[in-house]
């Protein structure tokens, strides 16, 4: 204990040394590990004693990495079985550190680039892109597994949409499609149910995503809210016995696209009375009368009125508490928002296996998140709703 005393005391003295605290915790980890081997061998080095039941056989060394610099270990190896230190665990404990480290870094958007700088500004020696890469692969099996859960409960209403995200491929650059499913349950919980990733958004691709979200449990749904793209369309009319709603706010800037620049909030207002109608008859009734009085200064906005009537006014037969909510994809615009801030940052990923980790951890955070939530819409809105048939208009009036 006095010669423990006497070497702390001239690492004390050293008080305006730079390495202090890294020789402080060299010299504490090595009499700690010191003390250990002496523990497992039942003696210390060249002690006699009855109770020895092993003996040291030299050391190896070891470079831990700490917050104040690298550390070079000298571990103590024993003539019979092997020793290592509890406070570094096997599998490193402050390695297993630097890998959350990196994998949360990557799931926030700091590219593999900028990780190595990041892992030096922590006090650790680099680390090369291809280290971060196998790190960040033990993501998958979180990933996968909340990607492939089973599906329970009826999920009345379900948004669909994508983004586009570049990837290598056979040695070319190429977008691909990442396409993501959120949906309500009757419990009024919003959760993510999928992610694939595709080429393009055609039609059997879109079916063949519905499809695997149908064998997973998937039941229930009522509404079907995305943009007006005709391979989501052709898949919805296809897999799902539901009613399909056309994103009211991509239908707007379609329909104001036949205006021009300075009449445009005008068209806009007169369009926007037919949403604020108390149910789906005076709404098909107001939307009708504005496509009228359009229709001699706008013929092309008027017969595009003509042709969406039905889709861009499906969610006025469902709940009136549901409405705000149900009439557009808003919810997952603003879920891709945050997938493209953060997939930019890569820039172009190596594989499609890459998007599938990140934009996955990423639906994974978000899930958790909404977990803990209030409710999206209240419990008791769904009992009208709480079976496997189509919404009618009699039943929402009454």
């Amino acid at each position: 204990m006095t010669d423990i005393r006497m070497a702390l005391g001239e690492l004390l003295e050293k008080g305006g040394d730079s390495d202090l605290l890294r020789e402080m915790i060299t010299f504490l980890s090595q009499r700690l590990m010191d003390l250990e081997a002496e523990t497992l061998c039942g003696a210390g080095p060249n002690e006699r004693s009855p109770e020895r039941i092993n003996s040291r056989n030299g050391y190896r060394d070891r470079g831990w990495d700490t917050r104040v610099g690298s550390i070079d270990l000298k571990i103590p190896k024993l003539r019979k079985g092997s020793y290592f230190p509890s406070f570094l665990e096997p599998r490193r404990t402050a390695e297993k550190a630097m890998a959350a480290v990196i994998q949360e870094a990557y799931v926030q958007g700091v590219s593999t680039r900028s990780v190595d700088d990041l892992v030096k500004a922590m006090g650790m020696t680099g680390i090369s892109k291809s280290q971060v890469s196998r790190l960040c692969e033990e993501l998958d099996e979180r990933v996968h597994a909340f990607l492939d859960r089973p599906i329970e409960g009826d999920w009345p209403y379900l948004w669909i949409d994508a983004t586009y995200i570049k990837t290598r491929e056979a040695g070319r650059i190429v977008s691909v499609a990442a396409i993501i499913a959120v949906a309500v349950n009757t419990d009024g919980r919003r959760e993510v149910l999928g992610l694939k990733i595709g080429p393009s958004e055609a039609e059997p691709f879109w079916t063949d995503f519905l499809r695997s979200l149908m064998r997973r449990g998937l039941r229930g749904v009522k509404l079907v809210i995305s943009d007006a793209h005709l391979g989501i369309k052709a898949a919805v009319a296809k897999v799902f016995h539901a009613t399909w709603q056309r994103c009211r706010v991509h239908f707007m800037r379609s329909a104001l696209a036949h205006a021009a620049k300075g009449q445009r909030q005008m068209v806009a207002a007169m369009i926007r009375t037919a949403f604020t109608q108390p149910d789906a008859e005076a709404a098909r009734a107001q939307w009708r009368q504005v496509g009228d009085n359009l229709r001699e200064r706008f013929p092309r906005l008027s017969g595009l009125m003509d042709d969406a009537e039905n889709d861009v006014l499906s969610y006025m037969a469902f709940p009136a508490n549901h409405r705000e909510k149900i009439h557009s994809t808003n919810p997952l615009e603003r879920l891709n928002g945050e997938i493209k801030r953060r997939t930019d940052v890569v820039g172009i990923f190596p594989n499609e296996a890459a998007i599938i980790r990140l934009v996955g951890a990423i639906l994974l955070e978000q899930n958790d998140e909404w977990a803990i939530q209030s409710r999206y819409m209240p419990l008791e809105s769904f009992l009208g709703i709480a079976d496997n048939q189509l919404v009618k208009l009699p039943a929402v009036a009454a």
